[in-house]
């Protein structure tokens, strides 16, 4: 009797290990990915390996690192029509991917004038400089400048992150702090330096905007043609110019005298009261 009990004990036992064995794989096997599933398949006894996730990588900022070159410049160009040159010159600007920020235009006795200030990509610049050069007209002053900025921009980045950070920190002291006064000073520190990030991000986006788009100040003159007989150029010539002159002052000056004939009508009455004023004072003394 004795070994049937120890028998069907032995049995028992044997019976619940299996139960928890299986267990324990199926609960393994709901946790671990499939790969890991298949792999405890083949060693159960190997312990689970703990699934953290990978942080993902932040992309490094390049722009920082990069050249930031501004490049600008002015011309002066003398040409013959003025609207046949801004149509060669939009023709340009359009080719180029460029477009005209500015436009002015101004017509006098001697000279017609049109300037204009061009926004052009920075590597088309030279070429479209060129290009004015070659079939405008006659080039009568020019001048390029280049600027490197890369110290001012990267100075400028590295103190907006370095405000972002203090930034972050400030506005966690303030869901921690518990007293009005620190609630105060730590709102004013927020709000100034809200204000340098702000005026930071503005000069950045400035110098951006200047290295990807050059600019160019154009002006195109054509001088008109003199209407008098002394056009040409001379002795006798700059003569006549100087006696026509001086007439044309002379007579300008006189009918600005002419025009002052209110005051040359009362002047004499003026003196005529003034000397009989003084005759009386005269016989009294």
């Amino acid at each position: 009797m004795k070994t049937i009990i120890y028998s069907l004990a032995i049995l028992s036992l044997l019976a619940c290990g299996k139960n928890e064995a299986t267990q324990t794989n199926v609960s393994l096997m709901e946790v671990l990915p499939e790969d890991e599933v298949a792999t405890k398949a083949y060693s159960p006894d190997s312990p689970p390996k703990l699934q953290m996730p990978i942080p993902e990588a932040k992309p490094i900022d390049k722009a920082i690192n990069l050249k930031k070159i501004i490049k600008s410049g002015d011309m002066t160009i003398e040409v013959a029509d003025i609207k046949t040159a801004q149509e060669k010159i939009q023709n340009s600007v359009k080719y180029n991917k460029a477009y005209i920020q500015n436009e002015r235009f101004s017509n006098s006795e001697t000279q017609t004038t049109l300037s204009m200030e061009i926004r052009i990509p920075n590597q088309n610049f030279d070429q479209l400089v060129n290009s004015f050069s070659d079939e405008i007209g006659s080039i009568t002053q020019k001048n390029i400048r280049v600027e490197d900025v890369t110290e001012e921009y990267t100075d400028v980045s590295i103190r907006l992150k370095n405000k972002l950070a203090y930034l972050e920190k400030y506005r966690d002291l303030l869901k921690r702090s518990a007293s009005t006064k620190d609630l105060i000073e730590i709102q004013e520190k927020i709000r100034g330096l809200e204000e340098e990030i702000e005026s930071s991000e503005g000069r950045l986006r400035y110098i951006d905007d200047q290295v990807n788009y050059s600019t160019l100040d154009l002006t195109l003159i054509r001088e008109k043609p003199r209407n008098t007989v002394t056009s040409k150029i001379g002795f006798g010539s700059r003569l006549i110019d100087s006696v026509a002159n001086g007439w044309n002052i002379f007579v300008n000056f006189f009918l600005g005298v002419v025009s002052l004939w209110p005051f040359l009508f009362i002047i004499p009455f003026i003196i005529f009261f003034w000397r009989k004023w003084r005759k009386r004072k005269s016989k009294k003394e």
